[in-house]
């Protein structure tokens, strides 16, 4: 699965395989990525980074983990059994770790979540959730249809508007409830070991993604 296979995938789903296409492929191409974000909210690509920690100091800088989305959990020494996991908080890019363990330098453990790629030769979507992608970015592309003027929309077939727009919400509120029911939110883990920590001014706690 690439960008081109993904577009062809939304085309047959909206029913514009013929030419003159009624969405252009950059059209397509927004709402693809859009529908993508939304997604990768849910189910985040799950990654691991090694990242040095600094002697004496208990703040760790993760401004080279780009494109993130959460934090899952901070090991911190690495390669023990059972693993040390250590409490957190995290301001910007200033992750501090909040356990009695004081890093001497040595290399530390960040699991993060962060957005998936689908670009021209490479995807990170796992194969079984390609066609739910597809579906989002279908119920926005018929929505984004829906505003257009009748003649616009029109043009190769006899589709209405309001038809697009019933659709196309069909199509999202299908998208956006199969994302409720695989969230990473609603994924049961065992966390006793990493929960982050927020300050009390948050008048909030919250144990993890």
């Amino acid at each position: 699965m690439n960008l081109t296979d993904m577009r062809t995938l939304v085309r047959t789903d909206l029913k514009d395989e013929a030419t003159p296409y009624r969405w252009s492929d950059a059209e397509l191409d927004r709402h693809i990525l859009y529908a993508l974000k939304e997604f990768s909210e849910a189910l985040p690509l799950e990654q691991k980074a090694t990242i040095a920690t600094t002697s004496g100091s208990r703040e760790i800088d993760i401004s080279t983990i780009t494109d993130r989305i959460m934090l899952q959990a901070v090991e911190y020494p690495v390669d023990k059994f059972p693993k040390h996991y250590q409490r957190y908080s995290l301001w910007a890019d200033i992750l501090t770790l909040l356990g009695d363990e004081v890093p001497d330098g040595s290399d530390a453990y960040i699991y993060y979540g962060m957005l998936h790629t689908l670009d021209a030769t490479t995807s990170t979507i796992p194969p079984k959730h390609e066609d739910l992608v597809a579906t989002g970015a279908g119920g926005y592309a018929a929505i984004s249809a829906s505003v257009y003027s009748t003649d616009r929309v029109s043009v190769g077939g006899t589709i209405t508007p309001r038809e697009f727009l019933t659709w196309g919400k069909e199509r999202l509120r299908q998208f956006k409830q199969e994302l409720k029911r695989l969230s990473r939110r609603n994924r049961v883990r065992v966390r006793s070991l990493y929960k982050p920590y927020y300050p009390p001014v948050s008048k909030s706690m919250d144990f993890g993604p």
